[in-house]
């Protein structure tokens, strides 16, 4: 992958698709999950965003361990890094959920227990607030170990 696209830091643009669609992916696995219209309209849609976040998690990572060389050691570097390597479980579970969701749509020969949907929904919403609650946490820790600093405050100047 390369270092830079357009004079930018990769990271920067890649991450900002991932910090984008795993969120959006987590609104449409609610929505798959609880609301019935939306879940015929989205269909395959769901797992699919699902899947190119999941996808975008370890290109995310990985152009980060470039940029962090090139930035140098840092405690806040060294923050952002560590929490960042907790997001791929937690988009992992967000696309099993989203595939799982799309697929208690298809039609079952036999019929299906009454209590399936219903783990199901509380699998989508423990799947949805771990992913958001990450992605926040990663994203504040790198918005802080970018701009630390940098940015004066009313009261620095």
């Amino acid at each position: 992958m390369p270092e830079t696209v357009f004079g930018l830091p990769t990271h920067a643009i890649v991450v900002h698709a991932t910090v984008v669609l795993l969120p959006l992916a987590a609104l449409l696995v609610l929505l798959h999950a609880f609301w019935p219209t939306a879940r015929r309209r989205l269909g395959i849609v769901t797992p699919l965003l699902a899947g190119v976040a999941l996808v975008l998690v370890p290109l995310s990572t990985q152009s980060g361990e470039s940029l962090e060389h090139s930035v140098g050691r840092s405690a806040l570097v060294e923050r952002h890094a560590e929490l960042a390597d907790g997001m791929l479980p937690w988009a992992i579970g967000l696309f099993a959920v989203a595939v799982g969701l799309w697929l208690l749509d298809r039609p079952s020969g036999g019929g299906r227990p009454r209590w399936l949907p219903i783990v199901a929904g509380v699998l989508a919403v423990v799947a949805v607030v771990g992913t958001v609650q990450q992605v926040v946490r990663v994203g504040h820790a790198g918005a802080k170990a970018t701009w630390q600093g940098v940015v004066q405050t009313a009261t620095d100047r």
